[in-house]
């Protein structure tokens, strides 16, 4: 399955998008990422650090481009779509191309590759009066 942002935009919920960029991977699961050399010549690039401030800009800051979700720590631009060693060795457009590029924060990162749904950020519960009175 090819995920496309012009397809993610129309799923309003952050849920909704979420369940639409999952992977369902496991931790040990060989990726770009374990080719560090090419990890850093590509996320170190011109064009790279140009795409990425496209695409945050596009998403207004915001997790998955979801207005409420906005971002507050460090933002990571999430490839929807799996890409190779081989995409990075002929810097294939495909990798800088924003219609497969979202923004995200490192733990919907971490969901979206090797989770499930609990690793999501939690909204902050909603305190009341006395709800930690303890004989109430």
């Amino acid at each position: 399955m090819i995920r496309s942002y012009s397809e993610l935009k129309n799923l309003i919920s952050f849920e909704d998008r979420y369940d639409y960029l999952r992977i369902k991977g496991s931790v040990g699961d060989t990726t770009f990422g374990f080719d560090r050399y090419l990890n850093q010549i590509l996320y170190r690039s011109k064009r790279w650090r140009k795409t990425r401030d496209d695409v945050i800009i596009r998403d207004n800051g915001c997790d998955l481009g979801v207005e409420g979700h906005e971002i507050y720590s460090s933002i990571i631009v999430h490839h929807m779509n799996q890409i190779t060693i081989e995409d990075v060795e002929l810097d294939r457009d495909v990798i800088y191309d924003p219609e497969f590029l979202i923004s995200t924060i490192l733990q919907t990162h971490n969901a979206i590759h090797y989770g499930d749904a609990s690793l999501l950020p939690q909204a902050p519960i909603e305190r009341r009066r006395n709800d930690t009175c303890p004989w109430l």
